[in-house]
């Protein structure tokens, strides 16, 4: 019993020290606790808090999670980490990488993972003993999201927005240790950027958008700090709900 309280003073002191700031990598490993949903066919929800819809779903192929509070009001959404089980007898060394698509809350748990990526963390042949667990401890560190297929950052035309009158984008394949904080359209008339909120996750919207093509700019926070960097592809003015857009922006 002593050693067991000596181990869990550890954690909680590792969790204390150690957490995250917002713009800067993390490269030790917190201490943590995870669990897993329950999903028929084991992928990520499109339902989730980020607003991803079926990108969420099948995003890093189906290894996702739901966090607490490194969801951060939906800065978070998008952020990838390495996440490994400290129960040698049931788990990998190496763990899973996981995106956050939604936001979730367990039993003093910041991973809700996946049951494609609980079960990438177990050992060939005891992925049931693993689930029989429910709730198990884990280390986690931020890492470098990589989507081989995809050079650039990219954003959605969410499907509730309806030219000219709204526009909804979605944040997606934001690679590297990056998180975008604030994103702007210019205003012609105005000569003057213009700042879209915040809806939820990582859907940013306006009403009564600018008409014609559109210039945006994202405020990208990383290791570096934060920075502005603009779209080198405006928003085309015949743009459709549900269509997917290349910024010709490289995050790394």
């Amino acid at each position: 019993m002593g050693f067991a309280l000596i181990a869990n003073k550890i954690c909680l002191l590792c969790v204390i020290v150690l957490l995250p700031a917002l713009c800067t990598s993390q490269d030790t490993f917190t201490c943590s606790r995870a669990t897993y949903y329950g999903r028929p066919d084991c992928y990520g929800t499109p339902s989730g808090a980020c607003g991803f819809g079926e990108f969420g779903r099948t995003v890093n192929d189906g290894y996702v999670s739901g966090v607490s509070w490194l969801y951060r009001n939906g800065a978070g959404c998008g952020a990838c980490y390495q996440v490994r089980c400290i129960t040698p007898q049931y788990c990998t060394d190496e763990g899973v990488n996981v995106v956050v698509t939604d936001y979730g809350e367990g039993d003093r748990t910041d991973f809700i993972l996946s049951p494609r990526a609980y079960a990438s963390l177990a050992r060939p042949d005891v992925d049931v003993d693993l689930f029989a667990h429910g709730v198990i401890d884990v280390e986690y560190r931020r890492v470098s999201c990589q989507y081989s297929d995809y050079e650039y950052l990219m954003f959605k035309v969410h499907e509730h927005s309806r030219n000219p009158h709204y526009l909804a984008l979605v944040m997606i394949y934001v690679a590297g240790q990056n998180d975008i904080t604030a994103v702007e359209l210019w205003q012609e008339d105005c000569e003057e950027w213009k700042a879209m909120r915040r809806a939820y996750g990582a859907v940013w919207d306006m009403a009564n958008p600018p008409s014609g093509p559109i210039n945006l700019r994202f405020q990208v926070c990383g290791s570096a700090g934060e920075t502005w960097v603009q779209s080198r592809n405006p928003l085309p003015a015949d743009w459709k709900a549900g269509s997917a857009y290349d910024t010709g922006i490289q995050l790394t």
